[in-house]
């Protein structure tokens, strides 16, 4: 049975910064995934307002924001086959210090005590998030 779905991708500025999108870019594809859409863009504190909604006045959210809006940001409507699911063992765990060696936050993310993990990318966790930050991000799509 056929289950082709759609995520929201982020690869957040410090992925940006340090030239791994096209990395990021690669292994969504060689997964099989293809892309509906993609723009780099500095995200607006309103918009991370929105895609950050269920975290407004929690003490991480400021340094979210700000980090998040401190560069650009490559958003990527990936679609496929479980791509939610498929992507997000992709990213490996949230935390780069005990995600796995292979995945993108194993391999490439960064915990230096900073005030916000910096964990590269950002992967929708469901399909009701997938839809909702897609209209965010790409009211287009």
């Amino acid at each position: 049975m056929s289950h082709i779905e759609r995520t929201l991708i982020l690869v957040k500025p410090d992925g940006v910064a340090r030239g791994l999108a096209g990395e990021v870019l690669r292994r969504v594809e060689a997964k099989g995934y293809t892309l509906a859409g993609a723009e780099l863009l500095v995200p607006s504190e309103e918009l991370l307002a929105q895609h950050y909604a269920e975290h407004v006045g929690k003490p991480f959210y400021a340094p979210l924001v700000e980090f998040m809006s401190s560069g650009p940001v490559l958003a990527i409507v990936a679609q496929g086959e479980r791509v939610i699911e498929g992507f997000r063992v992709l990213a490996g765990e949230t935390d780069p210090t005990t995600a796995a060696p292979g995945t993108i936050r194993g391999d490439f993310g960064r915990d230096w005590g900073a005030k916000v993990i910096q964990n590269i990318v950002h992967g929708s966790d469901s399909p009701q998030s997938a839809e909702r930050e897609i209209a965010l991000w790409f009211p287009q799509l």
